[in-house]
């Protein structure tokens, strides 16, 4: 079922049709740019689960969420031999995850899941190499700044592709200040070392990731520029953008005058516009008087 939501996102992209989805707009981006370079057309409909795909061109897609699938476990791997300098946990550690069935499942598929859990990793394994680094006394050389900004670059992502990456954030926020904390109560370094930590990771995993964040979705809705099934669920101002909406580019007058036909919409809420129903109120549910409802289509 979720191939087909998001496999159907996917062509929304590469049409450029607009929609409304719960998640952030990274993963489904992703998504659509790897089907976009594997020639993908965008015009398989994804009705239903089960539909067959035929001649349509779906496989890079798939391809793309299992190669980053894949990548999950050399990062698991460097991630377990940093932390216990065991090559045998390592091991165990890399092949509890290669016959993970769950694992193995939704990397098969279009899903969000391989995205996310690709990133989730990529920002744990950011921040074991810049704790290592920092542990090591090599705080602020050049692989240290890369590892710090790549670590501000996945949190980026992971919370691009899906909220639950809220976690991961508090994880890597966490230990931060933990590390902080050490250093701070260090006595063999200066207060300056403690003000630079907190200046360079403020600037590398708060600024730079939310940044990130509102870079994707200026992206996003440059891309969906095209009236869709999404366009009821925001203002006026904004459906009047989107290409081949009846309010795009609608001239409206300054003044209401006697006799004219208005829409109401309450502004709140996701923005209902009021419509009153032929129908009545059922017997015994209130008085019968006319059905008043917010209804989102603007074609009724």
């Amino acid at each position: 079922w979720d191939e087909t939501h998001f496999g159907k996102m996917g062509s929304w992209y590469i049409n450029r049709t607009f929609f409304f989805d719960v998640h952030p707009p990274l993963g489904k981006m992703l998504i659509a740019l790897s089907g976009y370079l594997t020639g993908y057309d965008g015009k398989f409909a994804f009705e239903k689960p089960g539909d067959k795909y035929n001649e349509t061109n779906f496989q890079g897609m798939r391809y793309f969420c299992t190669t980053l699938g894949a990548l999950i476990i050399p990062m698991a791997f460097d991630i377990v031999h940093d932390m216990t300098h065991s090559l045998e946990a390592a091991i165990v550690a890399a092949f509890f995850l290669i016959f993970d069935v769950g694992v193995l499942t939704l990397n098969q598929y279009i899903l969000l899941d391989p995205i996310l859990l690709f990133f989730m990793v990529s920002s744990v394994w950011g921040m074991v190499k810049v704790s290592k680094f920092t542990v090591s006394g090599l705080s602020f050389t050049i692989k240290w700044w890369s590892y710090l900004f790549f670590t501000g670059t996945a949190l980026a992502c992971t919370i691009s592709v899906k909220f639950v990456g809220l976690f991961v954030v508090l994880l890597v926020g966490l230990h931060t200040i933990y590390e902080i904390w050490c250093i701070l109560g260090d006595l063999e370094k200066p207060i300056k070392e403690t003000l630079n930590q907190i200046g360079c990771r403020s600037v590398a995993l708060i600024i730079w990731p939310i940044f990130l964040y509102l870079t994707f979705f200026y992206i996003h809705l440059n891309i969906l520029n095209h009236s869709g099934n999404g366009d009821g669920f925001y203002s006026s101002a904004f459906q009047s953008r989107l290409i081949g909406n009846s309010l795009y580019n609608a001239s409206m007058p300054r003044n209401v005058a006697f006799g004219s036909m208005v829409s109401i919409k309450n502004h709140k809420t996701g923005g209902g516009y009021l419509h009153s129903h032929l129908h009545l109120y059922p017997k015994g549910v209130g008085s019968q008087q006319q059905q008043v409802i917010a209804n989102k289509n603007t074609k009724i």
